[in-house]
């Protein structure tokens, strides 16, 4: 009896589906990040013929410049992981703040910060989005601070349900009566819940904001310096790869890479969500 009581307070394992999404990004992570040390050339600099097909010299052939199109692939993973990971901070930060105190002061506070976390929900994502990027300009900050504060509704209601429950717990009702300060309560009874619980959000807001990032650049609002996934395909967009046999190995792999990272994050993530979910594992 013991040991199925000690068995089921345990928190599960990450499960194969959370290995396979590990080991996808972290396989992208790690040629993007070392980048300046594997990526055959420099990508700024012209190596080749323009569109010269994948061969040993070129193992994903080159641009309509000459450049060769994998180290670009390198490079550019470093900019859409980084804007990922920082959109990612600030949406789960604002939304961890939002839930919280929405949860835990109920009230008036619940009441307006949901509100206004539906009106972020319900606003055309797509319009506001493109409006703010052209308004605050092309840089990594820029983009991440303004795909950041577009994503936060879905942390912050996901974070306040944990948090109403929470607040209700005999351990928190007790340290009120006691005359515990609001601040001591939520450093020591909520927000070491909320970390893991936010931890899981922020794996899926960095998977959701790569693909608005390469969706920015590819409508030719990203950083014309910074090259990236979505710049990539911008380019090939421009120059005519889609409609010739460029297209394979033009604009196939960065489309592949888009792919590969969000869903290794969208794996990851759920992964993460149903270990660190309490509403989940009793399930």
């Amino acid at each position: 009896m013991a040991e199925a009581v000690a068995g089921r307070g345990r928190r599960p394992a990450l499960g194969a589906v959370g290995w396979l999404g590990f080991a996808m990004l972290g396989t992208i992570v790690l040629a993007s990040v070392f980048a300046p040390i594997v990526a055959p050339y420099d990508p700024t600099v012209t190596t080749g013929r323009p569109f010269e097909s994948p061969s040993t010299t070129h193992l994903l052939g080159t641009n309509d410049i000459g450049q060769d199109i994998l180290s670009e692939l390198m490079w550019g993973g470093r900019v859409s992981l980084a804007i990922g990971a920082l959109a990612a901070i600030v949406g789960t930060a604002i939304g961890t703040l939002v839930g919280v105190l929405a949860g835990y002061f109920s009230g008036w506070s619940d009441a307006v910060l949901m509100r206004l976390a539906d009106v972020v929900l319900v606003v055309p994502f797509l319009p506001l989005m493109i409006l703010l990027a052209a308004y605050v300009g092309p840089s990594i900050a820029s983009l991440a601070i303004v795909i950041g504060f577009l994503v936060w509704a879905r942390p912050a209601r996901v974070v306040r349900s944990l948090v109403l429950s929470q607040r209700s717990r005999d351990f928190v009702v007790a340290a009120r009566s006691l005359g515990a300060q609001h601040t001591r309560i939520l450093r020591l009874c909520i927000l070491p819940s909320v970390f893991s619980l936010s931890l899981a959000e922020f794996v899926q807001l960095a998977s959701r904001a790569i693909l608005l990032e390469a969706a920015l650049a590819f409508l030719g609002l990203g950083d014309p310096v910074q090259k990236s996934w979505g710049s990539v395909l911008f380019y090939a967009q421009a120059r005519g790869a889609l409609l010739s046999p460029a297209w394979t190995w033009w604009v196939l792999p960065p489309g592949l890479l888009i792919t590969g990272a969000v869903l290794g994050l969208a794996l990851l993530g759920y992964e993460l969500e149903r270990i660190l979910n309490p509403r989940l594992r009793l399930r």
